[in-house]
């Protein structure tokens, strides 16, 4: 449970991070949380594919799991202002 617990907590921050850093205002509370939890699952696949060890491998320590999620969070924010058409970092 604390695991769990856990990773939303980081989440929430990565995504919040990420937020801050491609749009300057972030999506919300809720949205944010959202991002930081799903661009950690894509910065852990993107990782994973660089370094050849797709679903063996994960970055060891809370610092690693933190920079992997806010470099996923950011990537997927990218995405999501380019299908919402408006420019990358306003």
């Amino acid at each position: 449970m604390l695991h769990f617990l856990g990773f939303i907590i980081l989440g929430g921050i990565a995504g919040w991070l990420a937020g801050r850093i491609m749009s300057g205002e972030g999506y919300g509370v809720i949205l944010d949380v959202i991002l930081g939890i799903v661009g950690g699952i894509i910065g852990g696949w993107i990782l994973g594919a660089i370094m050849n060890t797709l679903g063996t491998a994960r970055p060891e320590g809370i610092i690693a799991e933190f920079i992997v999620s806010v470099i996923g969070a950011c990537i997927l924010v990218g995405a999501l202002h380019l299908i919402k058409g408006e420019p990358i970092r306003t």
